[in-house]
């Protein structure tokens, strides 16, 4: 085991609730803090000797998810005063951004244990509320168009000459891939359960609050059909000349995820067992309109610093935050679906802005430790036009 190599020992994410679901009244740092207090009971270390910094991504860090949340959850969890954190913002990419930044930070010896991870509330905090269209300056503006992400990802259909059926294929596996993953109990080993309280009416039309645990994905529609997808409106567009729906778009959900990430040399001192070794990670710039392509030029790039092919990966997560961008990445890489978000993806479980590149990152090492495989690929696109990507190799 090399002294310097970044090692994930655990890994885990919250269930995943949908927009004003069963985290509404869940307090976005008692949502983050969750995956803490997990990874110390399942790992066993000492907060306050181990863990020497918390990088946790979050897209909105603003009301109650401000602050600087990273420095606020180990707080929440209760854990010493001397453990620092700090929130960071890559946009959607900003949990894996959290994942890549500890592995740089151990691999260059700069930190031995760091916990990484990301947290987004987006019922609480919506998404884009921490700007408006209006905040750019001319400046920016005489150069790029200003377009929702969903209009780029309409763009990539374009582009690439997607039709509805294409884009709707990529959404019902994603549903139909969570649904047998969730009934075979593939996601037992990674989710960890939430306390809450909803509300509800009784009887007497009397609003009452009940105490529940938060144990699956409230997301996910295992009875989704092709026929059910083919009739849902468009979202971006009001005429018929487009393809993306509700249907083949990620979902709108609360949720985080985290993971401990350590140096080897951290690892055989604690007599830890970690389950993946980090490879390597790259970035990737792209045009700000488009948006949506960056896992394109990301994939590319991890693999030819790893010096590797797309044929050594034995499991693919991209990021679903619109079909069409699956889509885009698998024609341009030469993927295999089959080998591509096997449990699902964000279409099904919905895509925590914050929290999602850490969560599937997580998806990865539980998914190669289940079925034996050695090297995992992760990849998200991200808002103004970037990509992200991170290759991790599972620890036998």
């Amino acid at each position: 085991m090399a002294e310097n190599d970044a090692y994930i020992v655990d890994a885990v994410r919250t269930p995943f609730g949908k927009e004003d679901g069963v985290f509404k009244n869940t307090h976005p740092q008692d949502l983050g803090a969750e995956p803490l207090k997990a990874l110390e009971e399942r790992v066993g270390f000492d907060p306050a000797d181990d863990i020497e910094d918390i990088h946790y991504g979050c897209v909105t860090p603003k009301g109650e998810q401000g602050y600087n949340i990273a420095r606020l959850l180990p707080l929440v969890a209760g854990w010493d005063v001397d453990v620092p954190g700090v929130q960071l913002n890559r946009q959607c990419g900003s949990g894996q951004q959290a994942v890549n930044f500890a592995a740089a930070n151990i691999r260059g010896g700069l930190h031995d244990c760091v916990i990484a991870g990301g947290v987004e509330h987006m019922t609480r905090e919506p998404m884009g509320s921490d700007g408006d269209f209006g905040s750019f300056s001319e400046t920016y503006t005489d150069r790029f168009d200003i377009v929702p992400q969903g209009e780029s990802a309409e763009l990539i259909a374009e582009e690439w000459g997607f039709t509805r059926e294409e884009v709707d294929e990529i959404a019902y596996d994603s549903q139909q891939r969570m649904a047998e993953a969730m009934d075979d109990g593939r996601y037992d080993s990674q989710l960890v359960s939430v306390e809450t309280e909803v509300e509800r009416e009784d009887d007497d039309g009397e609003t009452v609050t009940d105490e529940i645990v938060v144990e699956e994905d409230e997301h996910p529609r295992p009875g989704t059909t092709k026929d059910v997808l083919g009739k849902l409106p468009l979202v971006f567009r009001g005429t018929d000349d487009g393809v993306i729906t509700p249907g083949n778009s990620s979902g709108i959900v609360d949720g985080s995820s985290a993971m401990v990430v350590a140096s080897g040399e951290k690892v055989e001192e604690e007599g830890w067992e970690p389950k993946a070794r980090i490879v390597d990670v790259a970035l990737a710039g792209v045009d700000p309109v488009m948006m949506l392509t960056g896992p394109i030029p990301a994939t590319e790039r991890v693999l030819e610093s790893a010096g590797m092919s797309i044929e050594d990966i034995d499991l693919f997560e991209v990021n679903e935050a619109f079909a069409s961008v699956v889509n885009a990445w698998l024609e341009e890489t030469g993927a295999p679906w089959d080998r591509t978000n096997v449990n699902g993806g964000a279409i099904a479980h919905g895509h925590p802005l914050g929290a999602t590149g850490s969560a599937l990152v997580t998806k990865l090492i539980h998914e190669l430790e289940r079925t034996g495989g050695r090297y995992g690929l992760s990849t998200m696109c991200i808002g103004f036009g970037q990509g992200i990507a991170t290759i991790i190799e599972r620890v036998e």
